[in-house]
């Protein structure tokens, strides 16, 4: 998969921006009961490439049947707009699902349940592709 300088930079930008920023200020202000988890985001993008657009229906399905039965424990979804330039070079504008996943850095199945779900998605709904981002966040419950 080929990504255009512009895209890996406004990624690069917004996860330094966002994500540093959140992890700068947990980190001055962690409680003394706070960790280190990994956090996962995954972007489903919701345009179908013979038309149409994955619907709300369809991905609460989708999410009940691969995602909660992987992380039962919780995750956050939620949604976006975006574009994004496809292998052929066609930039496609978008919505979009971003799941974020927290979890413990032993949790040993969670890379391969991730996956599963991405290759799922890019399977159920002819998708080219399923963006994964990875990070550390400190957390608290």
């Amino acid at each position: 998969m080929r990504f255009s300088r512009r895209f890996v930079l406004t990624a690069a930008t917004a996860m330094v921006l966002g994500g540093g920023v959140t992890a700068a200020s947990a980190a001055t202000t962690a409680s003394p009961d706070s960790s280190l988890w990994k956090r996962t985001e995954l972007y489903f993008g919701t345009s179908k490439p013979n038309g149409g657009e994955v619907t709300d229906k369809e991905f609460a399905d989708f999410s009940a049947k691969d995602i909660t039965p992987r992380f039962p424990d919780g995750f956050t979804q939620f949604a976006a707009t975006g574009q994004w330039r496809s292998g052929s070079g066609a930039i496609t504008k978008e919505r979009s699902i971003v799941l974020v996943v927290l979890y413990p850095p032993t949790n040993q199945h969670a890379n391969a349940d991730l996956e599963e779900i991405r290759t799922d998605y890019k399977h159920l709904f002819d998708q080219e592709s399923v963006l994964r981002t990875d990070s550390t966040a400190r957390v608290s419950f």
